[in-house]
């Protein structure tokens, strides 16, 4: 049985050797409206075409702006047993970037005076490992040495054993509650998912809200993603992609996980969006607009854990973010779903990935980070 890569890969380990293309700093996201000249889009169809065939994967659709042109293409279908091609208005699970939208909103809980970046973790949630030392900013930032719920045996146990099976905040964190801590905090760099559920709750008692509400009416709303949601249920809207795992599953068989109920990622990977909004959530992330004020922006920018392993001097974790060799990025992965945004903050480049698997190829690689990888190699030698 396959077991857990679930919301725990490293979210910014997308590199490339390049760092995108030579066009400037114009606005890419709004001004362009021109696709590139047909050398150049038949580089980044056979970049999706290449790594579909690789990784055996029912679909891929993916989107490069730069200021000059922008493109869309697709490879494959939108489900296993469909035969249509995925589209960038279909919705798809968006596991972990779910996580860049709950630290915008502590981010702007911070800026609107509600909380600061240095409070414990223990003032708003009791009873977690380092709970009264780690901070906001490093359960944020990933180095508050809490454990991940999701490599918990009995946990995984649990999900694979009913996926449909609804999960509360509290009901996860409960896992480690009582658990050692894994480092004191801010001494080393570690994943963990444990520490977004715990933030989201943070949003939830600082605001009064639900925090589906708070990101909807704080975030959504205000940038006209209309097809983003913070799900409170197992439903994804239509249209959509259909997933295909081999997590849970007997060792060579697969599964459709589209209708998995997600409250067991909520804060940390439940939301459905698609690749048209991530487009505007790209821009957002990159620039700040729309979010909170540019001294906000500022610190999450300087937020990089360069150097601090395994971050390295040239990509790192920050804030909810991460930054691959320029590209301000998350990946996302549910069971069935793997996704990607990235902003070039030297450039303004955008590059959009959706794949309806989360099953690795032969070389233990994820599905979007390799056709990440092929895409922004096809844009550096445009």
């Amino acid at each position: 049985m396959r077991r857990l890569s679930i919301l725990a890969v490293s979210a910014f380990v997308v590199v490339a050797a390049a760092c995108g293309s030579d066009t400037g700093t114009e606005d890419s996201a709004t001004t362009t409206t021109r696709a590139p000249d047909a050398a150049q889009a038949e580089k980044f169809q056979t970049a999706l075409d290449d790594v579909r065939d690789d990784f055996k994967f029912p679909g891929v659709v993916a989107r490069v702006i730069t200021a000059d042109y922008e493109w869309t293409g697709s490879s494959g279908t939108a489900g296993q047993d469909s035969t249509e091609p995925p589209t960038a208005s279909d919705h798809t699970r968006i596991g972990s970037i779910t996580k860049t939208f709950t630290v915008t909103a502590v981010l702007q809980l911070m800026q609107d005076g509600k909380l600061s970046l240095d409070d414990p973790i223990g003032k708003y949630v009791p009873g977690l490992p380092n709970g009264d030392t780690a901070t906001l900013r490093q359960l944020a930032d990933m180095t508050s040495g809490i454990p991940s719920y999701t490599f918990d045996e009995n946990f995984q146990n649990q999900l694979f054993g009913d996926p449909t099976k609804p999960w509360t905040p509290e009901q996860l964190l409960d896992i480690v509650r009582g658990a050692p801590p894994n480092f004191p905090p801010g001494e080393k760099w570690e994943y963990s998912n444990s520490n977004l559920i715990a933030l989201g709750l943070v949003v939830e008692q600082v605001s009064g809200q639900s925090l589906g509400d708070y990101i909807t009416g704080k975030i959504i709303e205000p940038l006209g993603m209309r097809e983003t949601s913070f799900p409170d249920t197992a439903e994804i809207p239509s249209p959509h992609l259909e997933g295909i795992t081999e997590q849970g599953q007997p060792e060579g068989q697969t599964t459709d996980p589209t209708n998995w109920d997600p409250s067991w990622a909520w804060a940390a990977g439940a939301m459905i969006s698609t690749l048209d909004d991530l487009q505007i959530w790209a821009k957002a992330i990159g620039t700040g607009e729309g979010l909170y004020d540019q001294q906000t922006q500022d610190v999450r920018m300087s937020s990089f854990l360069y150097g601090l392993p395994p971050n390295t001097a040239t990509a790192a974790y920050g804030l909810g973010l991460g930054d691959a060799d320029g590209w301000l990025s998350h990946t996302g992965e549910l069971p069935g779903f793997n996704t990607y945004f990235g902003y070039d903050k030297n450039t303004q480049d955008i590059i959009l990935v959706a794949v309806n698997s989360d099953i690795p190829n032969a070389q233990n690689q994820n599905p979007a980070p390799a056709v990440v990888q092929k895409l922004q190699a096809a844009l550096a030698g445009s």
